[in-house]
């Protein structure tokens, strides 16, 4: 194994990517535009939810409610009568509507259980779902000051404190922003150096690298330190550039140690590119494989949903994915500000899925040359 041979060879593939504007295009659009984009519309966050307000109580209490709802949450609260609620809610203008009957502030003062009537289209489900909890919280919190403020009820000797660590505000475009990054990185490392290798088979230049004094070691080799670098490259754009300047958002760790531990992922999902691409004989058979691969590693590997609620076969069985160990690492790195003594397993983990790998990559590419 000569590594000028090896750099040289990875040079060209470098060269081929250049000249090739739609995979170039995808790469720069996976790590800035669909970060971005995907970042500022996170379905699971409530944004600009259209609501009105029947008021027939006019009263402090019920205005107070009424001024209540702010953005970014709620657009302006629309007053209207109780005849022009359902007329609204049928030609999907009010996500919610909020009824407050009459004399509800005396009722409230009296001892009685007066009742507030909300309505919700839930055809909107991501609002519907996420809004209504919004609602009723922030109702049942301006009943709760009024009631405090207006009487004299005492106030209870324990009060729960409610502190959020790492994400204060609660802010759900802090979670999609890098894990849209982490994702692409195993996405695009498996894809880029799949395809470099199906485009040598199907330009016939493979054929002409075999006839040279180059081993398949350092064919392989080639396109895994190339197409990792490029993607590499990516990824440290992206946070810098994408997710801390553009987006605002603030990465607690060192950007150096997750960077080492993205390297050691580069090595296992590179490796696991060429030995899909080995397996397919085409550029249409290969993406067929990537839908049968890259679904199970994304949705099962933590990215999407946490672990621990998943059944115990899957979470033993996706211990053998790399991106298992990489997504554990990059959120306790950059979501907690984790250093080496605590995520040095999954370090580990990469180290030896890496090295499983690629000696299974060499074995199968070796294979499909014969």
């Amino acid at each position: 194994m000569r590594p000028g041979t090896i750099f040289h060879l990875g040079i060209k593939e470098l060269r081929g990517l250049m000249r090739d504007p739609i995979l170039l295009g995808f790469i720069i659009y996976a790590f800035t535009i669909a970060v971005y984009t995907e970042a500022r519309a996170v379905p699971e966050t409530l944004n600009n939810a259209p609501i009105a307000i029947v008021d027939e109580d006019n009263s402090p209490l019920s205005r107070r409610i009424a001024d209540s709802f702010l953005s970014p949450y709620f657009k302006q609260p629309s007053l209207i009568t109780a005849e022009e609620m359902d007329a609204r809610m049928d030609a999907g203008t009010d996500t919610f509507a909020l009824n407050i009957p009459p004399n509800f502030q005396s009722d409230l003062i009296a001892g009685r259980a007066p009742v507030i009537q909300l309505n919700v289209d839930a055809t909107r489900m991501t609002q519907a779902f996420s809004g209504s909890g919004y609602v009723q919280s922030i109702v049942t919190a301006e009943i709760s000051d009024f009631i405090r403020a207006n009487t004299a009820a005492q106030t209870p000797n324990v009060d729960l404190a409610l502190r959020s660590r790492f994400n204060p505000e609660l802010n759900q475009m802090w979670f999609a922003s890098v894990m849209n990054v982490i994702n692409n990185v195993t996405m695009l490392s498996i894809i880029l150096t799949g395809t470099a290798l199906i485009r040598e088979r199907e330009h016939g230049t493979i054929e002409h690298l075999l006839v040279m004094p180059v081993t398949p070691l350092e064919i392989m080799l080639a396109k895994v330190w190339s197409m990792g670098l490029v993607v590499f490259c990516a990824t440290l754009f992206s946070l810098v550039i994408v997710v801390q300047g553009l987006l605002q958002v603030p990465i607690e760790g060192s950007l150096t140690l997750f960077m080492a531990g993205a390297a050691l992922h580069l090595l296992a999902t590179t490796a696991m590119g060429i030995a899909l691409a080995t397996i397919a004989g085409s550029m249409p058979q290969f993406g067929l494989l990537l839908m049968l691969v890259l679904l199970p590693l994304q949705i099962l590997s933590g990215a999407t949903t946490p672990r621990e609620s998943m059944p115990e076969v899957i979470q033993m069985i996706m211990l053998a994915a790399p991106n298992t160990h990489f997504i554990l690492m990059a959120q306790a790195i950059l979501y907690r500000g984790a250093g080496f003594s605590v995520v040095w397993p999954q370090f580990l983990w990469l180290a030896g899925i890496s090295m499983i790998f690629v000696t299974f990559s060499l074995r199968g590419f070796r294979r499909s040359l014969r």
